[in-house]
């Protein structure tokens, strides 16, 4: 209960770093070709905010549109006008890996990507402050490291490792390889993996407020259920009564709570950022400042806290194979058929 609401403070300071845009859209194309086409290549992306949309397509090079809108420098005192405008991001390739850097001023700098890659491409994404990410049609393996917002898969194949504080989490399996492990985290946000009937595999489904799902037979899915304690040690089970649900009640209206409090924080945030940026702006036009604006500190994105408690199912699909992990804190944790999408 304890470690529920030490959570909420972090639902409150994650939400906070989500500010809403400060910028018009202004579309930028670029593309860029892996230095040997032939062989599966990296996309590294890092952004500091802002919505990823990756899909995989019959194609040699990759092309990335954004339609952030770079900061516009002021007038110059020396009354020289800057032909090149400040650039939304850096593209570069070395060695079949490409980078795509989306950093910039820290919080200031909204992102968002629209990306096209060969379907063989392994993708690596760290988002340090928020925004959506899908993923779609991508054969390679996925790493993807989120702060807020939902992350969404679709049509993948390889080797998955997903992290989000604050988020759902959706992922369709287009199939599962023998020696590509799945693994889903997300601290406050409901996980579906939807799979093809027939993956054989080693499951682990875990979530401390929330149920644990599946639409898979009895005879495939073969599964135990265990409660675990603050040390991971067994806890004897809590049959379900009213002072059970009355306390999933608190929680779950705690963290409703804890989530509004983030979202007026953000505002307040976000209105404290722009006048800021208009008092600078104000004294470059009369000539009492030195021609820059305010930076952003771009703080570290934190890693997830560990997860204690809770519920744990395991068991094996299939008579057991390829390792599959989800788990969740606030959250239904729900293990799908592929084929019983609705």
């Amino acid at each position: 209960m304890k470690n529920a609401f030490s959570l909420l403070r972090l639902v409150a300071l994650a939400a906070i770093t989500s500010l809403p845009p400060m910028f018009g859209a202004n579309e930028v194309t670029s593309e860029i070709k892996f230095s040997d086409p032939a062989k599966p290549g990296i996309l590294k992306v890092s952004l500091a905010r802002g919505d990823l949309r990756i899909r995989g397509i019959e194609t040699a090079a990759t092309t990335v549109k954004s339609e952030s809108k770079p900061v516009r420098s002021a007038a110059r005192k020396d009354g020289l006008r800057e032909l090149s405008g400040s650039s939304t991001f850096s593209l570069t390739e070395k060695d079949n890996v490409i980078m795509l850097d989306a950093t910039g001023d820290g919080v200031r700098t909204i992102s968002d990507l629209n990306i096209t890659v060969p379907r063989s491409t392994s993708l690596v994404i760290s988002n340090s402050w928020g925004g959506e990410i899908s993923c779609v049609d991508v054969s390679g393996d996925l790493e993807i490291k989120n702060m807020n917002g939902r992350i969404s898969l679709e049509g993948v194949v390889g080797g998955v490792l997903v992290e989000t504080m604050n988020g759902e989490i959706t992922a369709e399996m287009r199939e599962v390889n023998p020696g590509k492990p799945l693994s889903f985290t997300s601290m406050n946000g409901e996980i579906v993996l939807r799979i093809p009937a027939d993956t054989k595999a080693n499951v682990r489904l875990r979530s401390q407020n929330g149920a644990i799902l599946t639409d898979f037979d009895e005879k495939a899915l073969i599964t135990k259920t265990e409660s675990t304690g603050r040390n991971s040690k067994p806890a004897p089970r809590i049959a379900r009564n009213s002072n059970d649900s009355e306390t999933r009640t608190e929680i779950q209206t705690a963290v409703k709570v804890a989530v509004r409090a983030g979202v007026d924080a953000v505002h307040e945030a976000a209105n404290a950022i722009r006048e800021a940026t208009d008092a600078a702006r104000e004294a470059l036009q009369e000539g009492k400042a030195d021609g820059s604006l305010p930076r952003a500190p771009m703080a570290p994105r934190p890693a997830l806290p560990p997860m204690t408690g809770g519920k744990i199912v395991t068991g094996t699909l299939n008579e057991g194979g390829v390792e599959i992990q989800a788990a969740s804190m606030n959250g239904d944790v729900t293990l799908r058929r592929l084929d019983g999408k609705k």
